[in-house]
């Protein structure tokens, strides 16, 4: 799922602000489907930063957003990444192949609130090194 690559410093960034961009979205938007959608793609994104800064490029393939997730997991040391992104992916999947979901305020606050300190810890990554 991963290749070596030797990513720019400025191409680290732009993956960053990509994530931030999708967070920022996901946090102002008023209709919760939009902010569930980008808060999951925030996450993902913000993992691609990740595994930038690291060297490692993503392959799309099948299963490639639980790879995601579990490097950021395993490269942050954190396991409540896996948990939450796995869950917020399994609803996405029901909502893209099962005929939607609902997604309550409560629900998007909690996922935008994680993803709010996945990504500044992913920041704190990017630029302390």
């Amino acid at each position: 799922y991963f290749v070596k690559f030797k990513f720019t410093p400025e191409q680290v960034k732009k993956n960053l602000g990509n994530a931030l961009r999708d967070l920022a979205i996901a946090g102002e938007d008023k209709i919760l489907e939009v902010k569930f959608n980008y808060a999951y793609t925030s996450l993902i994104k913000a993992g691609i930063a990740l595994l930038s800064f690291y060297g490692l490029k993503v392959r799309s393939a099948a299963g490639h957003h639980i790879k995601i997730i579990e490097k950021t997991a395993e490269i942050l040391k954190d396991e409540s990444i896996a948990d939450m992104g796995n869950l917020m992916r399994s609803r996405r999947n029901l909502d893209f192949y099962s005929g939607g979901i609902e997604v309550t305020e409560k629900e998007c606050k909690e996922y935008i609130l994680f993803i709010e300190k996945v990504a500044t810890r992913v920041k704190k990554v990017i630029f302390s090194e």
